[in-house]
């Protein structure tokens, strides 16, 4: 994609566009001796991690406090599928409470700690500035106080176990969220919170795109990962504040007795699902159209081809974005709204799909006739493909009004999600980690072990999920936590798939622990690698691996598209 003015020489005198495929370290060579320390030991202890301006290092917090709430948030998972392995009741909760209670902050923390911020956040804030040639995003401090606002809304949230727990839903519907005397009002205060982080995020890197491209990097030549990230910028900025505005007026309902939401007191329940779903609609493609920028580089680097499509692609991001705001009344097709209202949503519910059909026919041309290397990224990549896909045709079924009414708060809208969100987002996550930890750390993982855990995420998850649409097709209501009293034949046909569900997550859990392990390990007896090991072509390569502080030594100079694979070939065949 780019060249530097002065490149950085490595050890054997070629330049960092002139790597092999696999970079130095990887083809039996040394790597670069650096010249300037990495961000990784420019600086010394707790206090200059917690208190840097370094987009990367920021990035580094995120990706460890945004696993770490999912750790918490796929225990309370574990829990819930080891409930369900019998019919009866009181098999792990004593209640159905404590059920309704567990269910609520297992949404509520993979919702809002994890899957919304996980890949902007961490990986976006790593690599944005880096693939524009920045030294780093256009407000530093402003940056920071984003991470810090995270931590303080997720610890407001985990702070709602100890507070007397919640048991709304993540969704907090009224009149559940008016009348319960669970912990509402700290679990309300700590979303609003992260709606401020989310912001702040989605500002900068509105301005960051717009204002620090390098020379010559023109909007056409802006990898698709940050399309995809100015896309998502767009969604947080004008949609976060509406769920802020409405948590603040369901906390002033419950604290003042204003009527608001809560139809004793003259408000209007349904009120709250378009507020609430106005955002949270749109939230969904602030999880997922960083994904997509993911996969768009996965499949291009790893099959050594220019991406199929890369307007349409592009174009197509910012075409989910407008749409996304026009879509939330298909959540609340039996909410009561007018058979026209339904109508319209359902066709508008369609209208998403065309966009995001483009993405995948362009990935899948890219893979064709690409020279395509199956390492765990690539490996990651593909089982997305896999995944969304049946995510998204599910989602198609549930736009249709005839059947959603049907399948509506059943296990089947359970599938649906996790597909989209967990089999979508964090699939993708899976596979740009992978992809970018050499950069991040400068270490190789064990590849052997990287697909022994993609394989065991991949059969884990769809074992886990695929049974839950098997449930809701027979009718297994979502949220209850006991299924003895139906037919005998029913009662044995749940407990099979609940089973089966179960033993799904035991094995996405051990793949997920796998990879949690061998990373860790690669961070200290990991092999030493070269800038490029992948032999990509856009910005992020061309500097050391680990970044030096300031990110590159000398300012960088954009001649070519961020895909542009030939010269490179070319010279490769040489």
């Amino acid at each position: 994609m780019s060249t530097i003015e002065k490149q950085i020489p490595t050890s054997n005198g070629a330049s960092v566009g002139d790597l092999p495929v696999h970079g130095a370290a990887t083809s039996g060579q040394r790597p670069a001796e650096r010249k300037e320390p990495s961000y990784l030991t420019a600086d010394k202890g707790l206090k200059s991690w917690l208190f840097t301006v370094d987009h990367k290092r920021i990035g580094i917090m995120y990706l460890v406090g945004v696993l770490s709430f999912f750790l918490v948030g796929g225990l309370f998972a574990l829990a819930i599928r080891f409930e369900l392995l019998w019919p009866e009741a009181g098999n792990f909760f004593e209640t159905a409470d404590g059920y309704n209670k567990a269910f609520t902050l297992h949404g509520a923390i993979m919702t809002f700690l994890f899957v919304i911020p996980i890949i902007p956040a961490a990986l976006g804030n790593f690599f944005l500035p880096l693939m524009i040639g920045a030294k780093d995003v256009a407000f530093p401090k402003l940056n920071l106080l984003s991470f810090h606002l995270y931590v303080l809304g997720g610890a407001t949230l985990v702070y709602t176990i100890f507070a007397g727990s919640l048991d709304t839903g993540w969704t907090f519907y009224t009149p559940y969220s008016t009348e319960t005397g669970t912990a509402v009002i700290s679990a309300t205060l700590g979303v609003f919170i992260l709606g401020f982080s989310s912001i702040l995020t989605g500002v900068n890197f509105i301005v960051t795109i717009h204002k620090m491209r390098a020379p010559g990097m023109t909007w056409m030549r802006i990898p698709l990962f940050l399309w995809a990230l100015y896309a998502t910028a767009i969604i947080q900025v004008l949609a976060t504040p509406v769920i802020g505005i409405t948590l603040m007026l369901l906390t002033v309902e419950r604290v003042f007795g204003i009527g608001i939401f809560d139809p004793a007191l003259g408000g209007d329940p349904v009120l709250y699902q378009h507020f609430f779903w106005f955002y949270s609609h749109p939230a969904v493609y602030i999880m997922i159209l960083p994904a997509f920028g993911v996969i768009s580089e996965i499949f291009t680097i790893h099959s050594r081809k220019r991406i199929f499509g890369y307007k349409a692609i592009a174009y197509s991001s910012l075409s989910i974005a407008v749409i996304s705001f026009l879509v939330w009344g298909h959540h609340m097709f039996v909410s009561g709204q007018s058979n026209l209202a339904g109508l319209i949503f359902s066709f508008l519910t369609f209208l998403v799909a065309i966009p995001t059909g483009v993405k995948v026919f362009s990935w899948v041309g890219t893979l064709y006739g690409g020279s395509i290397r199956l390492n765990t990224p690539m490996l990651y990549g593909l089982s997305f493909i896999f995944i969304f896909s049946i995510g998204g045709l599910t989602g198609l079924f549930l736009g249709a009004l005839s059947v959603d009414v049907q399948l509506h708060d059943t296990y089947f809208i359970v599938a649906h999600f996790h597909y989209v969100m967990m089999g979508g987002v964090f699939i993708a996550f899976m596979s740009g980690l992978h992809h970018w930890w050499p950069k991040m750390t400068g270490r190789m993982y064990s590849e052997f072990l990287a697909k022994i855990g993609c394989l065991l995420v991949f059969v884990g998850f769809n074992m886990t999920f695929f049974s839950q649409f098997m449930l809701g097709s027979q009718g297994m209501p979502r949220r209850y936590y006991t299924y003895d009293q139906v037919s005998p034949e029913l009662v044995e046909l749940f407990t099979f798939w609940h089973r089966s569900s179960s033993a799904g997550s035991a094995i996405l859990a051990s793949g997920i622990f796998l990879t949690l392990g061998y990373l860790v390990f690669s961070i200290f007896k990991g092999q030493a690698v070269g800038p490029n090991p992948w032999g990509g072509v856009s910005l992020e390569w061309e500097t050391d691996s680990p970044p030096i502080k300031h990110n590159f030594a000398h300012d960088p100079v954009c001649t070519r598209g961020p895909y542009d694979f030939d010269e490179v070939l070319a010279a490769e065949r040489a």
